[in-house]
């Protein structure tokens, strides 16, 4: 793995930042708080103009054509700017169509992502898929889906089987959860909702395929997201650190806080490598399936656990000011809470890793 970003990589990056550091404004999490769709219509039809949507996404399907792992870079400048956007969940189930959909499928739902159109990853434990005519009929909640009421359609594994539904559909509704983190999340509740045959996603009882499928891109694309919002955490408060001052000099001239600067940029440069090498291993050719799902693993959980650490060390060097609501800091932590949990938590991950090397579970 060659973590050297090319000249194109850099160009991604770089653009992404600017345009985003222009939008928080306008799109940033304190901006669409009062927003029932939870993020911009502007800014996501803006994103869809600069061809992001498409960005990994086929040439054959009318998309840019360059990777997911370009797509996990304008991710982490969206972690660090802090905008909600149904981005992450589209580009993961966009990866899992691409991986397991029919060519009708393909050339419909790829190239609909390339145009803008949004897709949740919907988690349907709780939903029965039951046979009907030559369709099937859901009924049952799916929980903590971002987006649900703004997006196009959701991706759902109900029982053994998957099937992209129609938001809009009859019977499907949706009610917003109050709940830490800028995403906005919903119950979906699913009452006789009826799936045609050709929105069932891969072979009729391959959903646990599809599902790890979803899970692996979502999880290794929520970690580059925590990896721009660690970044931006640590950044903020060596600034700070060397601003402060406390007796006469700034407080970054003190060890302890010195100590605390150093362990936060440790662990956002080991989540940045951890996170990149899942990123490129889920889309390189020739890697075994086992490594690759260990690789995720150990990332999701790593990650997790060190933007957390990141944001509770970059509250106590601020002190008093980063726990009041004019300081953007509380924002990092609740992202960090919420996003840790998103595609299995760390010690879900914890435990498949434990599983992959034969160790007991804690």
């Amino acid at each position: 793995m060659d973590l050297t970003l090319t000249e194109d990589q850099e160009l991604i990056r770089s653009t992404a930042r600017d345009v985003l550091a222009g939008r928080v404004a306008t799109a940033g999490v304190d901006a669409v708080a009062g927003d029932p769709a939870g993020f911009s219509a502007d800014l996501w039809k803006e994103m869809v103009e600069l061809g992001w949507t498409g960005l990994a996404v086929p040439e054959t399907y009318g998309g840019v054509g360059e990777g997911f792992l370009e797509a996990c870079l304008l991710l982490e400048e969206m972690g660090a700017a802090q905008v909600p956007s149904p981005f992450l969940h589209t580009v993961a189930c966009g990866a899992t169509i691409e991986r397991h959909g029919s060519a009708e499928q393909r050339e419909r739902w790829l190239s609909g992502i390339a145009e803008g159109r949004s897709i949740a990853y919907a988690d349907g434990a709780a939903v029965t898929a039951t046979a009907s005519g030559d369709g099937y009929v859901l009924d049952g909640t799916a929980r903590f889906v971002p987006f649900a009421q703004a997006v196009d359609d959701l991706l759902v594994v109900a029982g053994s089987t998957a099937f992209l539904v129609d938001r809009a559909a009859a019977g499907v509704s949706t009610e917003r959860l109050d709940v830490v983190g800028p995403n906005a999340e919903h119950d979906v509740r699913f009452a006789g909702v009826a799936v045609p045959a050709e929105r069932v996603l891969g072979a009729a009882g391959g959903g646990s395929a599809v599902a790890a499928t979803a899970t692996a891109f979502g999880a290794a694309a929520t970690c580059a997201e925590m990896v721009g919002g660690a970044q931006r955490v640590r950044d903020t408060t060596v600034e700070y650190a060397g601003q402060r001052e406390q007796f006469g000099r700034p407080i970054g001239s003190f060890q302890a806080v010195q100590h605390h600067c150093a362990d936060m940029a440790i662990d956002v440069l080991t989540a940045r490598f951890i996170a990149f090498e899942a990123i490129w291993r889920l889309t390189a050719p020739g890697q075994a399936a086992d490594e690759v799902a260990l690789t995720v693993a150990v990332a999701k959980s790593w990650v997790s656990d060190a933007y957390q650490r990141v944001c509770a060390l970059g509250h106590q060097v601020h002190g008093a000011i980063g726990f009041t609501a004019e300081h953007p800091l509380h924002h990092y932590l609740q992202h960090a809470t919420s996003a840790a949990l998103a595609f299995g938590d760390g010690d879900f991950h914890a435990d498949l890793v434990a599983d992959a090397i034969g160790l007991p579970r804690s």
